[in-house]
This record gives structure tokens, sequence and C-alpha cells, in this order.
């Protein structure tokens, strides 16, 4: 007579010897590292050498598209994915977005069924968390955690334009050089970040997945870019007078340091020391409120700003351009 363990042939998991959480990362491990790439890149420098990169891709399309970091493409424009079936493909670069760290790819060969992408803006500190990508060259690495906080901000350059990506994912699984550009998922096995950065041990960062991220992708792959109004301000958080805290029920605004000479604030009016209140009607307590006004649809159009000067309330109207991006070809 044979028993129950005996019957089970050795190819069929044992989910008695898993507890929930090792069943919940092994199912994520299991659907999601076939559809994470290991990317490798080369160009020749000005100077001949030749600089050689790496890091990892997320399919994201059932026609060959992959999401990663911007700073993992850098100025390459094409390169080769390496899945962990073995098998490789060229791809090239559709369109990258320095000021959010997004890139899209496309391969030019067979790639695996793609990843589900979830929304990140329904996540919780706390959360289980899995990594997924190819740290160290090591393709199809899985690591766990939890998500450790929500919100944090990172400052993204480019031609000398500091922008902050909101809302980043902190988590504790650890990632790697390497890791980069590939997936942070939740125990459904949807992908609600993009790993971006090591940024101490036992700490990570990933660009979230939301409705912002996802217009950034749709103009990737629709454009190769991202257009992004300017307004030529730069400012930091400070209180409002206590008779406008009870009167708005808001407790912070803008504090204008810095206004470009003849940029469209400089234009309206905007003077440093301007306390700004309000923006298109929504309340501005920092700049990343402000920014996320600054997309495609602000460009030459009129923007209502309300700032507080001297105690009173000023109304001016600036005009956002266009921001000019450094190009990522070499």
């Amino acid at each position: 007579m044979t028993d129950a363990l005996s019957e089970r042939t050795p190819s069929e998991p044992d989910d008695r010897a898993l507890d929930a959480y090792s069943q919940v990362v092994t199912r994520i491990a299991a659907e999601l590292t076939p559809r994470v790439a290991a990317l490798q890149m080369s160009r020749r420098r000005r100077d001949g050498r030749v600089e050689a990169s790496a890091g990892s891709a997320v399919v994201f399309t059932d026609d060959g598209f992959l999401l990663t970091n911007a700073h993992v493409v850098g100025r390459n424009r094409s390169g080769t994915a390496a899945f962990p079936d073995g098998t490789t493909s060229p791809f090239r670069v559709i369109g990258t977005d320095p000021l959010s760290d997004l890139a899209v790819l496309r391969a030019d060969g067979p790639t695996p069924r793609p990843a589900k992408l979830g929304n990140a803006s329904d996540l919780r500190v706390g959360q289980l968390v899995v990594a997924v990508g190819t740290p160290l060259g090591l393709a199809g690495s899985v690591t766990a955690g939890v998500v450790s906080a929500l919100g944090r901000s990172l400052p993204a350059r480019s031609a000398g334009t500091t922008r902050i990506i909101d809302d980043v994912i902190q988590t504790d699984a650890v990632l790697n050089p390497g890791n980069s550009g590939g997936a942070l998922a939740i125990s459904s096995g949807e992908v609600v970040g993009i790993n971006t950065a090591v940024a101490g041990i036992g700490l990570g960062l990933a660009v979230p997945i939301n409705d912002t991220t996802r217009g950034i992708i749709a103009s990737l792959l629709a454009e190769g870019r991202v257009r992004r109004a300017y307004l030529g301000v730069a400012g930091t958080p400070a209180p409002l007078p206590p008779a406008l805290v009870e009167r708005t029920g808001q407790p912070l605004g803008l504090r204008v340091v810095e206004v470009v000479p003849d940029g469209p604030a400089a234009r309206a009016g905007i003077h440093e020391g301007d306390l700004v209140l309000t923006a298109a009607g929504q309340p501005i307590a920092g700049a990343q409120a402000l920014q996320r006004l600054m997309l495609a649809d602000a460009i030459g159009r009129p923007l209502p700003v309300t700032v507080v000067r001297n105690g009173a309330l000023v109304d001016v109207i600036a005009t956002p351009v266009e921001l000019v991006t450094e190009p990522t070809t070499s």
C-alpha cells in the first residue's frame, strides 16, 4: 500500500511544504521570470573606447515592446535582450524619458507573453512585493520584501533641468546593479513598478505604474518622446499666513526662490519671494504639485496662477512653453 507521499511524482509541487508567503513568491517568480529580459548594450565613444552597459526590461505587450529605465538605456539606440529560456533578440530603442526614468524598447524577434501592468496607486505600506531582474548579470533573479514607504521623491536630471519623480515606491526587496529596469510585482503577479535605483543598503526604489506613467509610456510608444510644459520657476514649500490657512484650509504654498529671466513665469509677472497658492485652480503645496500640471496639454495654454505677495492675493496668467530636453542619440 502506497501513501500520498510516494504517489506524488517528483515534478509535482508540494504546496504543503511551503507556507503561504512562499507559495505567493514562487508563483510570482514562475509567472514573471520568463518575461524579464537581461539587456546588453555597447557603443563606441568619441575617444574610440567601447562603453558597455547592462540592465533589465519587462515585456509588456504582445508585439514585443519592453519597458525599462531611461538610465539603463542611456545614449544607446540598440542592443540585445536575453530571456531566461536561452532565447535572445536584438532590440531598438523606441523612446526614452529621462525625467521619469522610463524607456520603451522594441524587440526584433520573438518574445514571451507580456506581463500584466497593475496600478501602484492601490499599494499599501507593508504589502508584499517581489522584484525580478538580472542583478550582477545573474538572469532570472528574484527577491521579495514589502513596500517600505510610498510617496517618496526621486530627483531626475536632464539638460540641466531637475524634475522630481513623484510617488516613488520604496521597498526592502534586495536590489543590486542590473536590477534597474526589472519588475516590481504584487501578489497577483501584476507589475506595479519598474525598479530604478539602489538608494542604500536594504533600500530600493521603483518608478510606479500609475495613470501618470501610463500616459508617459503611451507617449513614448506613439511619438518616441514625452512633451512637457515649462514655466521657468523654482520654489520650496512654505507655510501660508494663518488667515489664509483658515480661509482656504491649505497649510502650505510654494515659495518662489528663482524665476528664469524671460521665461513664462517672468513674463507673467511672477517674482522671487511670491508664494504660489494655486495654479489652474489646484492647490500648490510644493514643486511636485506644480509639475503635475506641466504636461503636454499645458503647452501654449493660459495658466491662471494665484500668488500671495506682501500679504495680498495677486492673480496672473502664465503661458507655459515646451520643455526642450537633451536628445538621447549620440
